[in-house]
């Protein structure tokens, strides 16, 4: 008992720990998503100072989830890793590209444009990785014995490319909903501009995938349609975000866009989470099949619970430091 409780604990520390790194680094990777169609150079500026303060710290949750993964489900760690190698690998390279140019790029003069293209490259490349990565839990792996025994190119599949992409609209809507709340003129008019198509393309997709996904791994129909009173209120929320989404930018609202464009992604994480629980490797391991040995679990866990409390300390207080519109010519670099 005290085990199945603390698979649980971890579960939930490790999916929130999810959700903060996709809303917080989510629109961060819009912006290099949308870098190539900004306006001009002034405003790529705009879009690059708008997360230059945040986003190595938004990055924090993803090194707290990994680690978080690898010490309450170690079985996640010796499936995931060799079934996603190439595709992880091409979320790091382009995490360390966008990085770079983040550094380079105000300093540059003749070579500005090349660092355009890394940190939009970066990002794009990213993006896409962790999307595959996303289309490849729900499709499943293939494994005997706790030991993935696939081959190394079984993450991509027409499935997982189109969540691939799927999972870039989602972030250049992120991207277009924090330019709207951190920029003014024609910036932000440029922002109000793509953030309903973005809308549009991004519900396109997920109805897509989800009558797709059925097709992919039928255990998923099963659970959506024998719990369709309770589990139907996930997709019935993110339809209304999006159409607060939909009014807000009508309204030409600030800051709405944004809140509303985290409800769409929070509450389509919660039905994917629906369409799988338990499983944690699909199709046959549940958290309490993966789970690491219980002194192992609290030993970590007690650790956890005081560095968690920093993160969100500090987070809440650099985006208080920097709140406000950002303005053209005007940096902190």
């Amino acid at each position: 008992m005290e085990l199945i409780d603390l698979a649980m604990i971890w579960a939930l520390i490790i999916g929130f720990g999810i959700v903060m790194y996709v809303l917080m680094d989510g629109f961060d990777l819009g912006q290099g998503i949308l870098f190539p169609f900004a306006p001009d150079e002034d405003a790529r500026d705009v879009m690059m100072n708008s997360v230059a303060p945040v986003w190595d710290g938004n990055e924090t949750w993803l090194i707290l989830g990994g680690a978080g993964l690898l010490a309450a489900f170690p079985l996640v760690y010796s499936v995931f890793l060799p079934a996603l190698y190439i595709g992880v690998f091409l979320m790091l390279t382009g995490l360390i590209f966008r990085g770079i140019a983040f550094e380079f790029r105000f300093k540059a003069r003749t070579s500005k444009y090349l660092w355009n293209w890394a940190f939009a490259g970066g990002s794009i490349v990213a993006s896409f990785a962790q999307g595959v990565v996303v289309g490849n839990y729900i499709q499943g792996f293939n494994v005997e014995n706790g030991v993935f025994v696939g081959g190394a190119f079984d993450w991509l599949t027409p499935f997982t490319v189109f969540t691939g992409i799927g999972l870039l609209a989602g972030y250049a809507l992120l991207g277009s909903t924090w330019l709207i709340m951190k920029s003014e003129g024609y910036i932000q008019d440029w922002a109000y501009k793509i953030t309903l198509p973005l809308l549009a393309a991004v519900l396109a997709v997920f109805g897509i995938i989800s009558i797709w996904t059925p097709f992919v791994n039928p255990d998923v129909w099963d659970r959506w349609f024998s719990n369709i009173q309770i589990i139907w209120v996930l997709p019935a929320m993110t339809a209304f975000f999006a159409w607060v989404l939909f009014r807000s930018v009508q309204k030409r609202q600030d800051g709405m866009p944004f809140v509303a464009t985290m409800g769409i992604f929070v509450f389509t994480f919660l039905g994917l989470v629906a369409s799988k629980w338990p499983y944690v490797v699909p199709p046959d391991y549940t958290i309490y099949d993966a789970s690491s040995a219980w002194e192992s679990q609290l030993f970590l866990l007690l650790g956890l619970l005081f560095v968690i409390p920093v993160v969100l300390g500090y987070t809440a207080w650099t985006y208080w430091v920097f709140r406000g519109k950002v303005k053209a010519g005007v940096g902190y670099h």
